[in-house]
């Protein structure tokens, strides 16, 4: 018996179940390169009265794709002789992914996203709030730890001006902004105060941060790494179960050769590299919207090409974009319908898409098996 038949029940014929799995194997998802039957994405169905009711379910947050999918399947399925109308029910299904080898995926925490540049300056911070609020956005319980012990910008850039609070004296609770649970040493120190720590204070500072925060069931935590392969970036790779990492770059070389320095050195530890991003990519004139390309073309996409990685987008250097973060209100949420920010959630859609195409994490699925003595 097929799927489509348990489904809809014994009364449906076999004849329009192969017109509804054959329609519906015509729309292919771009992120996830799989049609809507091969990712499983129908959950169920029902007929009557030639009203077809509709479940899918995506393993990736992309609520604002499902407008154009009801748009293509309405069309497919109308042609079918026996519906007439169809209604439509969606949700959001992110499942824990597996982790590099000797790290168990935590409780509260499905999947963490380590957002990595090999050098300073290149605007990883900005694209790591930005890709936090795009996945929110997009259906997504998110949080963003601020990994960076020595300059912590996050809480700037989220306009975070209280200290963390406790409930039971032992965990914090993570701070809130825009939708986003956060966490930053620079929401527990004053702006000012220089952290004159050493190497093992700030990775075990870092631990920390992640594991003395009280997060709220969370389906993506995005950890905005200091530049570099130093200290924090190895004990994220040793001790932090990573689902993957995100490299950002700018065109030039001087920054291509320290970003293959961090995408190597994440290949080392079995960390999947889910894409490289091109900040800075060209430059818009604020007065005539004339784009240059100052730094280089291209750097990213050939670095992509020679690692065989995806490329995930080019962002422009825009001056909207370091005032919008500066000012605590980051592009996606300052404006929501901009073309940068559909430049951002693209980003956030292909990410996504790419840890759901992982093998799964079932360490948390299984009850824990306690035997006493009777």
């Amino acid at each position: 018996m097929s799927f489509l038949k348990k489904l809809f029940g014994n009364g449906i014929s076999e004849d329009l179940q192969h017109q509804i799995e054959t329609q519906l194997a015509l729309i292919v998802d771009q992120n996830l390169q799989q049609d809507l039957m091969a990712a499983k994405a129908l959950e169920s169905l029902s007929l009557k009265k030639g009203i077809l009711d509709i479940h899918l379910k995506m393993p990736y947050p992309a609520k604002s794709l499902w407008p154009h999918y009801e748009q293509q399947i309405t069309h497919l399925l109308t042609q079918i002789d026996e519906i007439d109308s169809i209604t439509f029910t969606w949700k959001t299904e992110i499942t824990t992914r597996q982790t590099q080898g000797g790290t168990t995926p935590f409780s509260n925490i499905k999947n963490i996203i380590a957002v990595a540049s090999g050098k300073g300056g290149v605007g990883k911070s900005t694209t790591s709030v930005n890709l936090a609020l795009a996945l929110q956005q997009e259906g997504a319980r998110v949080g963003i730890l601020d990994a960076d012990i020595y300059g912590p910008s996050i809480p700037t850039m989220l306009n975070i001006k209280e200290k963390p609070q406790t409930q039971d004296g032992k965990s914090m609770l993570p701070l809130q902004a825009y939708g986003l649970q956060a966490m930053s040493i620079g929401a527990l120190m004053d702006s000012d105060t220089p952290m004159v720590w050493r190497g093992p204070l700030v990775t075990q500072t870092l631990i920390q941060l992640l594991k003395e925060t009280d997060w709220q069931d969370l389906d993506y935590l995005i950890i905005d790494l200091p530049p570099g392969t130093g200290d924090v970036q190895l004990t994220l790779a040793q001790q932090i179960p990573v689902t993957g990492a995100v490299i950002v770059t700018t065109p030039q070389e001087v920054s291509l050769i320290d970003a293959r320095k961090g995408l190597k050195m994440f290949e080392k530890v079995n960390i999947p590299i889910l894409g490289i991003i091109e900040n800075m990519s060209t430059h818009i004139c604020s007065n005539c919207g004339f784009e240059e390309a100052i730094f280089g073309e291209h750097g990213g996409q050939k670095m992509a090409e020679a690692y065989q990685v995806n490329f995930l987008g080019a962002m422009p250097l825009n001056g909207k974009i370091r005032q919008q973060a500066d000012e605590g209100k980051p592009t996606v949420v300052a404006e929501p319908t901009s073309e940068i920010t559909l430049k951002y959630k693209n980003i956030a859609y292909q990410v996504s898409a790419e840890i759901a195409k992982q093998r799964r994490n079932y360490s948390n699925a299984f009850p824990n098996i306690v035997i006493q003595n009777t």
